[in-house]
């Protein structure tokens, strides 16, 4: 699904309308209605007090329609207009005339003395601005959103938070509670820096001209499960452990084997045929009490990996977790480096090893997929001054080295050197010890079975994020551990396969 610019949507919006033949009104209701469905749909109580901010321009229309919309269905809804401007959009002018025709509670807010209380408010909707805002909000309208902002109350925004940027850092918005963005994602909605601003956010659709969507040129993606579905290979009648794939799985030191377990456990769940951990000797017995269904090979050493030797022919390597940056270790990673040919996801201190020693970026091989977490991409590439700042330097990163980055956490970015892909599963359960093995894991099991390094890294993600989705109502997000991760991968590719 593409995620396009505010003025690409605008134009999305005009097209729509002259290729369907109908008015901006039209849209606008259209619009309104997907969130009048969802939202009484998600609060069925009619008794609920709801105040709704519109502004003067469209966006405010939006709202207007829905407190028409609200009203006529029994709730109780009261509307307030930020009038930041005296100049209204035609549509939202003519909405508040039918606003108060239909005898809704319709107060202007123009000085610091027409702020309500909200006391009496349980809900607030917000639709003050929509994506075209390109300044910092001041005057009225701020004294409006820090009201709102302070009132203690469910906020929820349509289309975007009011005062969210969407090109750069946000300095100042409505923090809502939840937002639900009309049928485009919008890169702004899924940035760690905006995590205060958006809540959860949901995507409506509203019935925009699907020519025009497809005419679009974008490099940013939302990965769906469709998409995902769509991307899954089938599982053969006559497959055996022979035609799955063989994973090796390349790490761990003494104090670190469970990141081994946890990765090797990972890629056979995901589906590969055969797995092979290649550790040092003091992690044989515990993988293979641990994970009898995983061969093992040894290294010489007793306590950490010095040489990376064995005479088998994986379909992938995960190379990495729990390695030790010890420099016997460092000196093995690179002779494996050199002599490596199969496609590879590197993670945790493998990326500590590169970011050490910033040459040998140059001997991995094409599409080598490496799996950061924010500071370990910080020693890769340096600082950032934001997110919008922290893409740009990581497609540059990973144009320049013909790289596929895994950005992890919420909303992982997957980044190659033409396209950002946003992930659209998973929730803070997965901020947990070794939920950065266990997608190694994943990713190399998929690298295995045959996917595309770029397919793998996208499903990979997807599945990884799946399955805390899946466990939020049975496993508390508190409690929630890297092995239910894998437990639950079966159950991703059965929601996935629906």
């Amino acid at each position: 699904m593409k995620i396009l610019t505010a003025e690409q949507i605008r134009e999305i919006d005009s097209k729509t309308i002259a290729y369907e033949n109908i008015s901006s009104l039209e849209l606008m209701k259209r619009a309104s209605k997907a969130f009048f469905d969802w939202f009484t749909a998600r609060f069925t109580d009619k008794n609920l007090s709801i105040s709704i901010f519109s502004g003067t321009g469209n966006n405010g229309g939006d709202g207007l329609v829905v407190a028409r919309m609200l009203h006529k269905s029994g709730y109780k809804v009261k509307v307030f207009i930020v009038e930041y401007s005296q100049h209204y959009s035609e549509d939202c002018a003519h909405n508040i005339r039918r606003a108060k025709v239909e005898n809704i509670s319709v107060k202007k807010i123009t000085s610091t003395g027409d702020i309500p209380s909200l006391s009496d408010c349980e809900i607030i909707i917000d639709a003050i601005f929509g994506t075209g805002l390109n300044r910092e909000i001041t005057g009225i309208t701020r004294e409006v959103i820090e009201k709102i902002n302070g009132s203690g109350k469910k906020i929820i925004s349509m289309d975007v938070p009011s005062g969210l940027s969407m090109e750069g850092k946000t300095h100042f918005a409505v923090q809502a509670t939840e937002t639900v963005t009309m049928q485009i994602p919008k890169l702004a909605l899924y940035l760690p820096d905006n995590k205060n601003y958006t809540g959860e956010v949901h995507l409506v659709d509203i019935g925009l001209s699907k020519t025009a969507i497809d005419d679009a040129e974008t490099s940013f993606y939302f990965v769906t499960k469709q998409e995902i579905k769509e991307l899954l290979k089938p599982l053969e009648k006559f497959a055996h452990k022979g035609t799955q794939g063989h994973s090796l799985l390349i790490g761990g030191s003494i104090g670190k084997m469970g990141s081994v377990c946890l990765a090797s456990r990972a890629a056979l769940k995901t589906g590969c045929g055969l797995v092979t951990a290649f550790v040092p000797r003091c992690g044989t017995s515990v993988l293979q009490a641990a994970f009898p269904e995983a061969m093992v090979i040894e290294d010489q050493n007793n306590t950490h990996i010095t040489e990376i030797d064995f005479d088998i022919h994986p379909d992938a390597v995960g190379v990495g977790v729990g390695l030790s940056e010890l420099p016997e270790t460092q000196h093995a990673f690179y002779r494996f480096l050199q002599q490596n040919t199969a496609p590879l996801v590197i993670d945790a201190d493998g990326l500590n090893i590169l970011s050490k020693n910033k040459e040998w970026l140059g001997i991995l091989s094409s599409k080598t997929i490496l799996t950061p977490h924010p500071k370990e991409l910080s020693r890769l590439i340096g600082e950032w001054s934001e997110d919008y700042d922290k893409i740009y330097k990581v497609r540059a990163f990973a144009k320049e080295c013909n790289l596929i980055i895994v950005l992890k956490g919420a909303n992982s970015l997957i980044i190659d050197s033409e396209n950002v892909y946003v992930n659209s599963t998973g929730t803070p359960a997965l901020a947990t010890a070794g939920s950065g093995d266990v997608l190694t894991g994943i990713i190399t099991s998929l690298l295995a079975q045959g996917y595309e390094p770029l397919s793998a890294a996208k499903a990979g993600v997807f599945i990884h994020g799946l399955t805390a989705n899946l466990s939020a109502t049975k496993i508390h997000a508190r409690s929630f551990l890297a092995s239910d991760i894998i437990e639950n991968i079966g159950n991703a590719y059965f929601e996935i396969e629906k």
